[in-house]
């Protein structure tokens, strides 16, 4: 594997792609079992995985509906770092681990309230939205933008319904935009994972 090619930006999408999927995957189950969180929390990390991965982020890697798969989207040399095959499953990784696990975490750290939990909160419910949608803001802007950019489509995904054909652009900041058919994931997620927490919570 050759380094020396890779630029700065490069270097960073690799090393964060690897730190959000790989850590949680080691801290989770190690605070798990020494019983620093709560006993649901390996639930929702495994589900939500899988909901991330058959929700968009395999569409998206595979480009399966109307989309172009991702070692399209990127400099050839970034897929021997993250093969099409693993991508998905890293990504997958990160979206359920850092960033819901991470997102709920900071929310209740805010709101200082774990009654939220029980009973639906709007207030919480928004903290949480932001949050998600704040860090998918900075992945396209800052890690994915050569993936996500214009003339570059994306495939459709059960979670992200609109498609490629309905993608307006949200804003643009010097040569990145942000676009809709990127942002919907997380607005469809974000009552999917807080709703699923109080029934499942619940039922407990």
């Amino acid at each position: 594997m050759d380094l020396y090619l890779l630029t700065f930006e490069q270097i960073r999408l690799i090393f964060v792609v690897y730190i959000s999927s790989m850590v949680p995957l080691v801290l989770i189950p190690y605070l798990y079992i020494n019983k620093k969180i709560p006993s649901w929390t390996i639930h929702i990390y495994i589900l939500f995985f899988l909901i991330c991965a058959l929700g968009w982020e395999i569409w998206f890697n595979y480009g399966l509906v109307n989309g172009d798969n991702v070692s399209l989207r990127r400099a050839a040399i970034l897929s021997t770092f993250l093969p099409i095959n693993i991508n998905w499953f890293l990504n997958s990784l990160a979206d359920s681990g850092t960033i819901c696990l991470g997102g709920l975490y900071f929310a209740l750290k805010i709101m200082k309230n774990d009654g939220v939990l029980q009973k639906w909160n709007w207030k919480f419910f928004f903290i949480l939205l932001s949050i998600f949608i704040t860090q998918n803001l900075f992945v396209e802007m800052f890690l994915y933008h050569d993936q996500l950019a214009i003339g570059k489509s994306i495939s459709w995904a059960p979670l992200s319904p609109l498609g490629p054909n309905l993608n307006p652009i949200l804003f643009t900041l010097a040569d990145r935009t942000v676009s809709v058919q990127s942002q919907i994931p997380w607005l469809i997620m974000t009552p999917i994972f807080y709703g699923y927490l109080i029934f499942y919570i619940n039922k407990k």
